[in-house]
């Protein structure tokens, strides 16, 4: 009783929060750069639930969305795995000549295309006949397992960079042929990821081997192709910020092509006094840390940077339910911490004088788990969790960004001015998830008549994972359940829409909630 008459006379006596957005302020063109995404398991990508998800992911975007995945070089017949995937796209005869198949990366590409999305190509990873060290190669990934054997024969560089080399030029040449110019040229084309940590059995230098080796032969084939890398770790990490800084020095002193620039940003997860907590200044430090080493750049400064994975985390394939620390992934918490990274991201990118062009991120769809089994994705078995629909919030945000000043205990914004429309984007983000009473927001804006329209994330809106649980969890959902979920999933209006004739739009946010104030006249 004490406890509930503690938090209720919090409630009573919380202070407002008050933001104002300045629409006659513009601070720069809207980037879309939320419109990126990636997962390990490319050979998902065409099953049913992946082929719909690419689908909704392009439908939440005016601006083409790109997708970024791993293992696209790798050896194997396409069967899909946790963390693995193949496509056989290289072999060699019994006398060691190359054999070519595009049939599968071409499979993936298509489903992206036809779907509306790009690829965003992760060149990636050694086939096993060009592995220095192919036996073994086809790792098994266990979740709460040590893994030990999981970075094997396919993260090690070639034993014959003229054959890599040629593999390269003759994939984009392919890609050419069957795609077009102009829309391969519209393409990213990464070389490898995370070379400093164990996906790379290589030194720093033999990477940078790769690098050059990659790059020459891509534009050979393509002299227009956008090159980039080095994919690398957090540059929080000091081994992580050497390693991009000696690649950026190497192709500087070399005058290796680079048209933009990689590397990852990660918070962290953890249980401590029996709630789980994200570490958000973990993530915004990885983000200005390789701000700084690129902006230290002359050459490489103004060159677009995509954070090819930035997440609240590092392992998307570690669920929930073996991993407990990782339980946000199915509620709020998800989309109110990526929407809190984005304002750091763009905000950090303006300080440091950089060029933000995309935050990828790592989640997607692991085709016949568990519903809300707890890894991190965006949809579990064709039903779409909180976090999609942040994204189609951002997607819905079109023009110029404008200041919003104020926000206090968590509770911040970003907002967009259009033609005749404002879209406010509202959070009330922690790092702790534990319960605490709802912010009474208050929002001022030049006083007018608007329509509103009032989008919501929270424990009962836009939440499939809600409504699944109150059906008791099933894992066999009847057909009309499963209907209903799907429903749940999508993006869901707080409010019927109304008119608004004051400067000031008040609503209660509760805790890792997110809301789309979108005001049009």
């Amino acid at each position: 009783m004490r406890v509930l008459l503690l938090i209720l006379v919090a409630t009573l006596h919380a202070q407002p929060v008050h933001l104002t957005v300045e629409p006659t302020r513009p601070i720069s063109p809207w980037s879309p750069v939320a419109g990126y995404f990636g997962y390990d398991e490319p050979n998902y990508t065409y099953s049913p639930n992946g082929a719909k998800l690419i689908g909704e992911l392009a439908a939440s975007f005016r601006d083409p969305v790109y997708i970024r995945t791993h293992f696209l070089l790798c050896t194997g017949d396409g069967t899909p795995g946790l963390k693995w995937g193949s496509t056989n796209a290289y072999t060699e005869d019994a006398s060691g000549h190359p054999v070519y198949n595009w049939t599968i990366i071409d499979r993936i590409f298509d489903t992206y295309l036809n779907a509306g999305a790009k690829p965003f190509v992760e060149i990636g990873f050694m086939p096993e006949a060009l592995s220095t060290k192919p036996d073994p190669y086809r790792p098994t990934w266990i979740p709460g397992a040590a893994n030990r054997d999981y970075s094997i024969g396919w993260t090690y560089p070639p034993k014959d960079f003229a054959k890599w080399s040629e593999l390269i030029r003759q994939w984009v040449s392919h890609t050419v042929a069957k795609y077009g110019r102009a829309e391969v040229e519209s393409w990213y084309w990464e070389v490898w990821n995370e070379p400093d940590i164990s996906y790379w059995h290589g030194t720093p230098e033999e990477y940078d081997r790769l690098y050059d080796a990659t790059a020459a032969a891509v534009k050979a084939a393509l002299p227009t192709a956008k090159i980039g890398g080095p994919a690398t770790t957090g540059p929080a990490s000091a081994k992580a910020a050497e390693f991009l800084r000696q690649f950026l020095e190497h192709c500087d002193r070399g005058n290796i092509p680079v048209d933009f620039v990689t590397y990852h940003a990660k918070g962290r997860t953890r249980v401590a006094d029996g709630h789980m907590n994200l570490d958000l200044a973990k993530h915004t430090s990885d983000v200005e840390t390789g701000y700084k080493i690129v902006a230290s750049f002359p050459r490489f400064r103004n060159l677009p940077i995509i954070l090819s994975e930035s997440d609240p985390e590092g392992c998307a394939a570690c669920s929930a339910r073996v991993y407990p620390q990782n339980a946000y992934r199915n509620g709020p918490m998800y989309a109110s911490f990526t929407a809190a990274a984005l304002r750091n991201i763009l905000d950090l990118s303006a300080a440091n004088g950089v060029n933000i062009r995309g935050m990828l991120t790592w989640a997607f769809e692991f085709e016949g788990a568990p519903y809300f089994e707890g890894f991190r994705t965006l949809a579990t078995n064709g039903v779409d969790k909180p976090i999609l629909n942040l994204f189609r919030m951002l997607g819905q945000m079109q023009g110029d960004r404008i200041p919003v000043t104020g926000g206090a205990s968590g509770v911040d914004a970003l907002a967009v001015r259009g033609d005749r429309e404002i879209s406010i984007l509202v959070w009330n983000y922690s790092d702790a998830d534990v319960p605490a009473p709802d912010a009474e927001v208050q929002v001022a804006v030049p006083s007018a008549r608007y329509l509103v329209r009032h989008y919501r994330i929270d424990a009962t809106h836009s939440n499939a994972f809600t409504a699944w649980r109150q059906m008791d969890s099933p894992q066999h959902p009847t057909p009309a359940q499963q209907v209903a979920l799907e429903s749940a999933g999508q993006l869901q209006l707080l409010e019927s829409p109304r008119y608004l004739t004051t400067g000031e739009i008040r609503f209660a946010l509760p805790r890792q909630a997110v809301s789309l104030v979108q005001l049009t006249w």
